[in-house]
């Protein structure tokens, strides 16, 4: 047997054992996010159950770390979180970002310091120390600091408040949020390696670094911005359009990690706020998702609970799960809310904003991976991220409620009030139709 003969017998024993550990992934995973999302929890929440269940916390079916199967099933998690990167950049609303412009810009802001500062002094408090003290600290604070917007946005849209000046300031600061949040985990990454390879880095080169590679981004989006709206106007709703953005995501996430020192998924968020104001966006973001949702975003959100081992728990680390929960909810109220009272919004205004920022999701949970990949942060964080992720996600709905049922949106609910009687006044002329229909309907029998 000669070597290539070895290589593809190896070959076809990995591509072989992990056709099991991924069947096993998908059903479970999708069953408990149908779960999760009958109990009105994100289906994230479900996935990421699935992966704590068949790793090594509960039945310990599958180990990420199986020389056979597990460098695979890692791969495919990392392409899921640049996939989900560039799927959120797609989604971003320059027009309306810029539109609510510097407020939300202050708001973002201070929505990342305050929870920053908060998650790094809980882990000094706690005493935690992996080998590199300040940079885990620094990687907690900026897990509390990414924020998900997507449960505020349906709990404002099922009260009908998502297209107000709260709704928007909402939306834009958690956009800028998760911008400022992907820089600063790049800051801390880059800085990081340079200290474990023995040589620092000027902070200055690292600064120019970034700036070169954002520089180009832009200069190389623009052309192909122009590049893709001739596609587009030649070939609309085509799958060469997403097959050709995709590949520029890869490149640009390769060119990030490579040549710039930046983390892979910046260049993923970038390549997606390249093509987010095509005619063509929604159509790319709809082919993405489906390659998400039924292959890529089980994989890795399941990969968050198979990287989890509940060996080696201790009190102290439940105590700091509770703790870091709270803080980073009270955090975001603080920093946010207050941000927006300076702002000049309302009291009551500010606190939904506040409220509104508060929950967390995939990007809490790729900053975590990130840092554990990395090796700045034990994957023991990983428990600290998951109880947040559904602490907040359940909490951010029913409080945003209350507030509006306390401090309902005056123009919002006079507009309401009279689409509901204009509403009223259709259904009651259609009854008084339904009526004299009746009446004729009787005259006519009576008469026969």
């Amino acid at each position: 047997m000669d070597a290539k003969e070895i290589v593809s017998y190896f070959s076809k024993i990995e591509l072989f054992q992990i056709l099991m550990p991924l069947a096993l992934v998908f059903c479970l995973a999708k069953f408990l996010g149908l779960v999760a999302r009958k109990l009105q929890m994100p289906q994230v929440v479900g996935e990421i159950a699935a992966g704590l269940i068949l790793g090594p916390c509960v039945l310990n079916f599958i180990d990420i770390n199986n020389p056979q199967y597990g460098l695979s099933v890692r791969s495919i998690a990392e392409i899921g979180v640049i996939m989900l990167m560039f799927s959120a950049g797609l989604g971003t609303n320059l027009k309306e970002l810029l539109k609510v412009g510097p407020k939300a810009f202050l708001i973002a802001c201070a929505g990342v310091v305050v929870p920053l500062a908060s998650g790094a002094g809980v882990y000094y408090l706690f005493g935690f120390d992996n080998g590199n003290r300040f940079f885990e600290a620094l990687v907690v604070g900026t897990i509390l600091a990414a924020t998900s917007v997507s449960i505020t946005v349906q709990a404002l849209k099922e009260l009908g408040y998502l297209r107000t000046k709260v709704g928007n300031t909402i939306l834009s600061a958690a956009i800028i949020d998760d911008i400022i949040g992907m820089v600063v985990l790049t800051f801390v990454i880059t800085l990081s390696d340079n200290g474990e390879k023995g040589h620092q880095e000027n902070i200055g080169v690292i600064c120019l670094k970034i700036a070169a590679f954002f520089a180009i981004a832009v200069v190389l989006g623009f052309l192909l911005f122009k590049g893709f709206k001739w596609l587009e106007n030649r070939r609309p709703h085509t799958r060469t359009i997403p097959i050709f953005a995709m590949a520029f995501c890869f490149f640009l996430s390769y060119c990030a990690e490579t040549y710039f020192g930046i983390a892979d998924i910046t260049g993923a968020y970038a390549a997606g706020i390249i093509f987010c104001e095509l005619k063509s966006a929604s159509y790319i973001e709809e082919k993405i998702e489906v390659c998400l949702y039924m292959f890529f975003g089980p994989v890795f959100f399941a990969s968050v609970g198979l990287k989890s081992n509940l060996k080696g728990m201790s009190f102290e680390l439940l105590g700091f799960v509770a703790v870091i929960t709270i803080t980073a909810l009270i955090a975001k109220i603080i920093g946010c809310g207050a941000m927006a009272k300076l702002c000049r919004f309302s009291k009551s205004d500010s606190l939904k904003i506040g409220v509104g920022m508060m929950t967390r999701g995939e990007v809490a949970l790729i900053v975590a991976d990130k840092g554990i990949t990395a090796g700045i942060i034990n994957k023991m964080m990983n428990f600290a991220v998951v109880p947040l992720i559904i602490t907040s996600s359940l909490l951010t709905p029913i409080i945003l409620k209350i507030l509006y049922s306390i401090w309902p949106d005056n123009k919002v609910k006079a507009v309401k009030d009279r689409e509901s009687q204009q509403k009223d006044m259709k259904y009651s002329q259609m009854y008084k139709d339904d009526e004299k229909e009746d009446v004729v309907i009787i005259k006519t029998k009576v008469k026969e």
